[in-house]
């Protein structure tokens, strides 16, 4: 069953890796940089002190235990674990397959762009559910900037969709993490 899974998701990555221009790779392989994003980034934060102020600290503290448990979870827990190569790094498909800039480190299982960017949509949706509903173009973001690191022959699909619920579940964890712990220290501060 593994196997099968397995070749499945090879045979999707080869297919969906073989859609590539090449006046596109460096704009791809830009998307996939976290220095790019800052802009974003800074106007996420302008949005969240602008929606609810007065949380403001807390969402922020909660987006950056999302970010920090799905990253080391991924990075530091996963793919040393799995040990499963990242696509640029397997011989069979070199002359198959196209990548794009650097390959990264040696493991890929699983893709902690995918953990990273879905457990922002994620956090900050439900976060500020009720506040707004404009944040919904985040799941968005974190699909491209996921999908670019299969374009850049770094990660097969399914190191995406499992990078992704990671990330979801870690989002969803950190939620009531922060509810609960803010919950409680109101109620301890107002005894």
């Amino acid at each position: 069953m593994i196997e099968t899974l397995k070749k499945w998701d090879e045979e999707l990555f080869l297919w969906l890796n073989s859609f590539h221009t090449d006046w596109l790779d460096p704009i791809v392989f830009q998307m996939t940089e976290t220095i790019t994003w800052i802009p974003l980034y800074a106007l996420l934060i302008f949005v969240i002190f602008k929606l609810d102020r007065p949380n403001a600290w807390w969402i922020l503290g909660g987006v950056a235990l999302t970010i920090l448990a799905a990253d080391q979870f991924t990075s530091g827990f996963l793919k040393p674990l799995m040990e499963r190569l990242r696509p640029c790094h397997d011989p069979r498909w070199e002359g198959l397959m196209h990548n794009y800039g650097r390959c990264g480190g040696l493991y890929g299982f699983v893709s902690s762009h995918a953990a990273n960017t879905f457990g922002l949509a994620v956090f900050l949706n439900r976060k500020l559910k009720g506040k707004t509903k404009q944040l919904r173009w985040l799941y968005l973001y974190a699909i491209v900037v996921s999908y670019t690191r299969i374009y850049l022959g770094v990660h097969y699909p399914f190191d995406i969709l499992l990078g992704a619920a990671i990330g979801t579940a870690v989002a969803w964890i950190s939620w009531f993490f922060i509810v609960f712990v803010k919950r409680e220290l109101i109620r301890q501060a107002l005894k």
